[in-house]
């Protein structure tokens, strides 16, 4: 069932090391304080935390747990991991708030079916310097990263995006854009 929330999701996708998260981050900490609030929600994933992403780390049978008992708006499974968007996140669209979240783009058309007031924003960034920032982050095995380059390789474009930030120069003009669109969009509402 579509649900109409007078809230608007913003879903951020783009390959690994694209940037996702420090522009979430610096999003986050440039909004402007006199709109009504957005969320950047820490994701549930069965796996520890790193030194460049905030989340809450869990174990296989806890994520299944919470799962079942529907304590997740949006779940994937990528990379033999689980990752899970809490159910918090329609308190914050019922309000009128925005909110901004990583995921994968494979749950997207599953999100749009479940959300009326969606935006997709695509961060693209060129295969060489993907590579390389996917190799420099060490959060990942040998295996694991061909995995991811092999994926992005396969990715590097999605037109369905709402918005696409090309992140492949100066994060501040990536995040500038990123937060020009959201501002921009509330606004429209």
């Amino acid at each position: 069932m579509l649900k109409k929330y007078p809230g608007i999701l913003f879903l951020i996708v783009g390959n690994s090391g694209s940037g996702k998260d420090s522009i979430i981050s610096g999003v986050s900490e440039t909004y402007p304080s006199h709109l009504k609030q957005i969320y950047t929600p820490k994701r549930y994933i069965t796996r520890p935390s790193s030194k460049t992403e905030s989340n809450f780390s869990i174990t296989i049978e806890e994520f299944h747990e919470l799962k079942k008992r529907g304590k997740f708006a949006i779940t994937w499974h990528i990379y033999n991991l689980d990752y899970g968007i809490s159910i918090e996140i329609e308190d914050w669209l019922k309000k009128g708030n925005s909110v901004l979240i990583n995921v994968s783009r494979a749950v997207i058309e599953k999100t749009r079916k479940r959300y009326e007031n969606l935006k997709v924003i695509f961060i693209y960034v060129p295969l060489e310097l993907t590579i390389e920032r996917i190799k420099d982050r060490g959060r990942e095995n040998l295996e694991l990263i061909q995995k991811r380059i092999e994926r992005a390789k396969n990715n590097q474009l999605f037109p369905e995006a709402d918005l696409v930030i090309d992140n492949s120069n100066e994060l501040d003009k990536a995040i500038k854009q990123c937060l020009d669109f959201i501002i921009s969009v509330t606004k429209e509402k």
